[in-house]
C-alpha cells in the first residue's frame, strides 16, 4: 500500500480485473442461482417432511454442494477482480475443490484463505504436529471446531468442524 505506483491505472490490470470479475458474477448468478433452484425444493419439501425419493436426495444434496461452491468461488473471485482493477492481487481461494483425492486434498483447495488462516494462528500457536501424534491430533480437532464456529454460532457448525476434525 505504501507504494503509490502500484495504484495508477493501467490497462492491464483493468482487462484482468473485469475479466475475473465478469466470470465470477457468471457463477454467482447463472451457476450458483441456477443450482438453488433445483437444491431448494428438495430441501423445502425435506423440511416438511415430504417423502423424496432417492434420486430427488441425490439431486438435492448435488445440486446444494454446486450451489454453495459456485456462490463463495463467485464471491471470492469477484472480489479477486475488484482488487485486480485497483492494482492489488490477492490470493486464490478455491482450486477446484471437488477435483480432490481425499479430505486432505479438499482442505488444500477449498477456501485456501481460512485454512492458511487457520493454520497459521490456531493449529501452528497451539503446536501443530510437533508433540506427538496425540497433541497434534488434538490441536487439528481444536482448529476444526473454532473453524465451525467461525462459520457460525450453532451446533450444526460446531458439528461440522468436528466431523471434519475426525476426517483431517
Amino acid at each position: 500500500f505504501n507504494d503509490a505506483d502500484r495504484f495508477r491505472p493501467r490497462m492491464s490490470n483493468l482487462a484482468v480485473g473485469l475479466t475475473i470479475f465478469a466470470i465470477a458474477l457468471f457463477k454467482k448468478v447463472v451457476l450458483a442461482d441456477g443450482f438453488a433452484e433445483i437444491a431448494t425444493p428438495v430441501f423445502t419439501a425435506a423440511e416438511q417432511a415430504r417423502a423424496l425419493t432417492a434420486l430427488d436426495a441425490w439431486r438435492g444434496t448435488i445440486a446444494y454442494g454446486l450451489q454453495l461452491y459456485f456462490d463463495f468461488s463467485g464471491y471470492s473471485d469477484m472480489a479477486i477482480g475488484l482488487a485486480r482493477i485497483f492494482g492489488i492481487s490477492l490470493p486464490l481461494n478455491f482450486n477446484a475443490p471437488y477435483r480432490a483425492t481425499g479430505i486432505v486434498d479438499f482442505w488444500r483447495r477449498w477456501h485456501m484463505t481460512l485454512s492458511r488462516f487457520l493454520q497459521m494462528y490456531l493449529y501452528i500457536p497451539l503446536g501443530g504436529n510437533r508433540r506427538g501424534n496425540a497433541r497434534r491430533y488434538a490441536n487439528l480437532m481444536i482448529t476444526m471446531l473454532l473453524g465451525g464456529l467461525w462459520h457460525g454460532a450453532g451446533w450444526n457448525f460446531v458439528l461440522w468442524g468436528g466431523l471434519h476434525g475426525a476426517f483431517l
